[in-house]
């Protein structure tokens, strides 16, 4: 006989804003007729309202896995079981994405049928990592549920101290702004560590993540241990016609509020004829005046990618932005996508070696420094690897003979090494 369903006056609550809400499609599932799940569902949702009663939460983690993976499926079992037994076991399941996030509707439909069968038909597209997150497996399900996924062509995603899955915007497929192919540098980079990925050996999580340009779509700089932002290394192209068209439609002091003065270097220059001047050097390619004037300006033609690694939220030091630890890197040929590999390698091997228990890549170079980590990855030092830009314009001179001395004795060392 199936359970009714509960009473749940504060859940409710949460149904009645302008917004959806996830309750009402917790009810959706839970109120189905005839599936396996409908019970489970129920039972969550009672949980749930206990949990907004009680003001705690009542799950606990534990050990589910999948066979030859250790990692990528994440324990969920109830404290409250005894009250709430059907959803005693909540697992979810994370499965790696398309690169892009290019899925067929054929693709969407199979996976769906497949986590109707095995799971609770509750998927999360994507989770914070880029997963895919189906949600509520019980733990003689999981296995079955990842082989019908693996047999369509998935796999599973990481979950644990290991190299998580990675995240790459649309870019290349379909971004005029786009400035390498974000999807073959996550393929290359993923595909190659994916025993790291799969078989949880590292100090802490570790995640890559891949934007086309500085926008970031991906969220790369602030939520991975290693960005890849596309950038250029040339000029900013400008159609001056074009800009005089949005100069004239829009009018001077608008272009000036709204562009010229809004850049961050105050590299624009809004000049007499009504054409643009912008002093290159200085730009450090936040993406505005590009965002704002489309027809007007587009990236450079030198294209390629700056990498920043560090990037994380909240943990032990708090929020951390990546640093750049290589300004500039072309990626068109099938070596320039060798060496992004071969450096991305060198990466996961010195934070494997050099890391603590439960210390992000970002902790690790605070607690290092920034002159060993470069100076680990065999990267030449460059001006532009900055934690935060400069705010004295004075500079001290008077040592510098002395420092550049020690500098090139260090390099000459190493060199006979």
């Amino acid at each position: 006989m199936a359970k009714k369903m509960p009473e749940t006056p504060l859940l409710d609550q949460l149904e009645g804003g302008p917004w959806p809400s996830f309750v009402s499609n917790l009810k959706r599932l839970a109120e189905s007729d005839g599936k396996q799940y409908a019970d489970r569902m129920k039972d969550l949702l009672g949980q749930l309202e206990y949990s907004y009663e009680t003001v705690k939460g009542y799950w606990k983690g534990g050990t589910v896995g999948v066979r030859g993976y250790g990692g990528g499926v994440i324990p969920r079992f109830s404290e409250v079981a005894d009250k709430f037994p059907e959803s005693s076991e909540f697992h979810t399941l994370r499965i790696m994405p398309a690169p892009g996030y290019h899925y067929s509707t054929e693709a969407l439909r199979k996976i769906c049928d497949i986590w109707e069968e095995h799971g609770t038909g509750l998927i999360a597209l994507h989770g914070q990592s880029g997963d895919i997150m189906f949600q509520g497996c019980s733990t003689e399900q999981v296995q079955s549920a990842f082989d019908a996924l693996n047999e369509y062509g998935f796999d599973m995603g990481g979950a644990g101290p290991c190299l998580r899955s990675s995240q790459a915007c649309v870019g290349h497929a379909r971004c005029e702004y786009s400035c390498y192919d974000e999807a073959r540098a996550m393929r290359s980079i993923i595909n190659n560590l994916i025993d790291d990925l799969h078989r949880p050996s590292l100090p802490y999580k570790f995640k890559f993540k891949f934007s086309g340009c500085p926008n970031d779509c991906a969220d790369a700089i602030h939520r991975s241990d290693g960005a890849v932002i596309g950038t250029w290394q040339d000029e900013i192209l400008v159609d001056q016609e074009e800009f005089k068209k949005y100069v004239a439609e829009q009018g001077r002091k608008a272009i000036i509020d709204n562009v010229i003065t809004r850049c961050p270097t105050h590299a624009m220059s809004l000049n007499d004829d009504d054409t643009v001047e912008i002093d290159n050097p200085s730009c450090v390619r936040c993406m505005h005046c590009i965002n704002v004037l489309t027809k007007a300006l587009r990236p450079g033609k030198v294209r390629g990618c700056t990498l920043l690694l560090g990037g994380k939220h909240t943990l032990q030091i708090g929020d951390l932005m990546g640093i750049v630890v290589v300004p500039f890197m072309r990626l068109e040929t099938d070596e320039d996508y060798d060496r992004l590999q071969e450096l991305a390698e060198n990466i996961i091997e010195f934070f494997a070696e050099n890391a603590l228990e439960h210390e992000r890549t970002g902790e690790m170079i605070e607690r290092i420094g920034l002159a060993n980590f470069v100076e680990g990855l065999g990267l030449e030092v460059d001006p532009n690897m900055v934690v935060h830009p400069r705010t004295n314009p004075f500079v001290r001179t008077d040592d510098w003979d002395e420092q550049a001395a020690k500098w090139k004795g260090r390099q000459g060392a190493a060199a006979a090494e």
